[in-house]
């Protein structure tokens, strides 16, 4: 099971530089927004670099990428870095940092653009945070190995993945508030980011 992690602390910021980076940064900036005025005012949100299809701020394009780094509350927050700590490090393992830097950002931007799109077809205006479009990115890169590299994972992970996929996109959908499209974006960008990468790459193995 490659879900399951044996490391401890020195052992996984070690091996996962970048998933730890990204995790370091989750949290120091929602103790910014919290010192700030509360990381549920979207006020501080949008001084922090909050996503918005709001026209005053249509042309910081620097947005799509600091949102990731952003929660709205700490259940927010935790439940974020919960799916970074356990379901991040493989993929991590098996790109590479710098590969899987490059799967997770431009997976979480594709999904923020997707959802500004969707936001703007519909008429609405939206402030969106959270680095779930980049965490389904990884999910999406997952998803890929799963269906086209099935020697690349065991079989308890592939169900692992699969029961995860499926819970994921009723709870996206099911629950309000939640930036449906951003998720969906996210994981049709890894999706395809990987089977770009694994092209001008030869992936490591992921069994252990």
């Amino acid at each position: 099971m490659i879900f399951i992690r044996y490391e401890n602390w020195k052992g996984y910021l070690k091996y996962f530089p970048l998933t730890s980076l990204f995790l370091i940064a989750n949290v120091v900036m929602f103790i910014v927004l919290t010192v700030n005025g509360g990381s549920t005012n979207n006020m501080v949100l949008l001084k922090f670099g909050a996503l918005t299809n709001h026209e005053l701020f249509a042309q910081e394009w620097w947005r799509y990428i600091t949102s990731i780094f952003l929660h709205a509350g700490f259940s927010h927050l935790l439940f974020n870095s919960f799916a970074l700590i356990v379901f991040a490090p493989p993929m991590e393992r098996l790109l590479g940092s710098l590969r899987y830097g490059v799967l997770y950002l431009g997976g979480g931007v594709l999904g923020n653009i997707l959802a500004v799109a969707w936001y703007n077809s519909i008429g609405s205006i939206t402030i969106s945070v959270g680095a779930s479009g980049a965490i389904y990115a990884v999910y999406g890169a997952f998803l890929y190995v799963a269906l086209f590299q099935r020697t690349m994972m065991d079989e308890a992970s592939r169900k692992t993945m699969y029961t995860l996929l499926l819970f994921g996109i009723i709870f996206s959908f099911a629950m309000s508030g939640i930036n449906w499209m951003a998720h969906l974006g996210g994981l049709l960008g890894g999706f395809f980011i990987y089977g770009l990468l694994i092209r001008l790459w030869k992936p490591r193995s992921l069994k252990r």
